[in-house]
């Protein structure tokens, strides 16, 4: 194994790892603006319950996505530092703009939607929660910003040259509109409420299983289920969206999500195959004319194909195509899931379903599976290229690294993420065994949201 592999390698796992977080952050921050705004205009202390309980969700969720998105800043000046030269200027605007205008916002009012409940009065506190929620979504959209740069770069010119080249902005307003960002932000952003609802449906199904705190766990699925079908709806559109950019900006990537090698009208769309590389061909399910209907708008436009790209140039095209439908298919699958469970709720059935329930609970790993999927499908897609037609993946690594350095270093970063994985297990567990606290609910005789108790329903 040689430095650039076992680079990639390092980083790849570090960013997935952490990934697994901030979606979370920014889809329960956003059901706590909800939940506890309902409170405030309710009067109803089941809100104040939940909005209480998922703070601690939040909290957990938090602190191990800064712990472990600390590594990543390192891994740059280490391993990537021709690359950390190059968009050096680029990306020291961006993330010092998440700095200011994200971090500190979020971590400066944490403190109070952590401790301030007794503290402070309700609607300071709600805006305390207001803004973690808005820095959550304020630090997605500089990431973003960043990382599209990088697929589309735009408002800049290079200076030096040779090894001391760098991008230098020009406009920083198109750096931050460039070609890819809005409609990236956007499909990564419902991406996170997904998996914020998800994890809420998933909990309060399995309290419906273990018949624990049935008012709470019927208005967390209720509200779950609300936004991950708005999410849904959105994420279709905002799918579309990408995607069509994709087509227009980076053909190569686009020709390997589908895998499309023949450039002409009436592109087939794949909805489930298997690349063979070595003899161009794709085997599998083919919609004619789709593909061209969906990055065109017309069946009769023709589609860049692999074969008119370069080979030096073209991504790895199978697992590109298998990633891109994997995030599809797990996607319309948790549509199905929401519609399903969204009607045995409406007719009153869904606690007796204990098959439903069961997949329910499961249901919060399928965000993160396609969150993941996604990602790696954009940044794989974009190969051989760390800055598309710029400079190329092997060209950006750190001269003064050797193979051994990185291979120890994943080993340590393994280790210690799959302890601080194993600790957030662990702590997420003991809370959701642990449940709501009947201290944070005053009993007035209402329910939220119209649920009436069962005989003998203990909140």
């Amino acid at each position: 194994m040689d430095v650039l592999f076992l680079s990639r390698l390092q980083f790849a796992f570090t960013i997935a790892f952490h990934y697994i977080y901030p979606p979370l952050s920014i889809g329960l921050g956003l059901l706590l603006v909800i939940n506890e705004g309902l409170w405030l205009k309710t009067k109803n202390p089941l809100h104040h319950q939940m909005a209480r309980f998922w703070t601690r969700v939040f909290a957990l969720t938090f602190a191990i996505g800064v712990a472990t998105g600390i590594v990543m800043e390192f891994e740059f000046g280490t391993n990537w530092a021709t690359y950390s030269r190059y968009v050096g200027d680029v990306f020291g605007s961006a993330l010092a703009a998440e700095g200011i205008f994200a971090f500190f916002l979020e971590s400066g009012f944490l403190a109070v939607l952590l401790f301030g409940w007794d503290k402070v009065g309700p609607k300071v506190h709600f805006f305390a929660t207001c803004m973690v929620a808005l820095g959550a979504h304020f630090s997605a959209i500089w990431i973003i910003v960043a990382n599209s740069w990088m697929q589309t770069p735009a408002g800049f010119h290079i200076v030096g040259e040779g090894l001391k080249a760098r991008a230098e902005i020009t406009d920083f307003w198109a750096m931050v509109f460039n070609p890819s960002s809005m409609d990236r932000l956007s499909h990564t952003v419902v991406g996170a409420w997904q998996a914020g609802a998800w994890l809420m449906v998933s909990i309060g199904a399995w309290y419906l299983l273990k018949k624990q705190h049935r008012a709470f766990a019927l208005t967390s699925m209720k509200l779950g289920l609300a936004l991950s079908l708005v999410a849904s709806t959105l994420t279709l559109v905002t799918g579309d969206r990408s995607a069509s950019g994709v087509a227009r900006n980076q053909p190569s990537k686009f020709a390997a999500l589908e895998g499309h090698w023949e450039t002409g009208p009436r592109a087939p769309l794949h909805v489930v195959g298997w690349v063979d590389e070595k003899t161009e061909t794709t085997h599998g399910i083919a919609i004619p004319g789709l593909l061209s209907w969906l990055a065109h708008g017309d069946t009769a436009a023709p589609v860049t194909g692999l074969r008119d790209i370069p080979k030096d140039e073209r991504p790895p095209v199978n697992f590109t195509f298998q990633l891109f439908h994997l995030m599809v298919g797990i996607g319309f699958a948790l549509i199905g899931l929401a519609l399903w469970a969204a009607w045995a709720l409406w007719r009153g059935k869904l606690e007796n379903s204990r098959a439903l329930l069961w997949l329910l609970v499961i249901s919060v790993l399928g965000p993160q599976i396609a969150n993941q999927a996604g990602w790696w499908a954009a940044e794989v897609g974009r190969q051989p290229w760390i800055v598309y037609k710029l400079l190329r993946t092997s060209q950006g690594l750190s001269a003064v690294v050797s193979a051994n350095q990185v291979l120890s270093s994943l080993i340590m970063f393994t280790f210690v993420y799959l302890l601080l994985f194993a600790a957030f297990v662990f702590l997420l567990n003991e809370k959701i065994q642990h449940g709501p606290d009947a201290a944070d609910l005053q009993p007035t005789g209402k329910l939220a949201l119209g649920f009436k108790p069962a005989k003998g329903d203990a909140l």
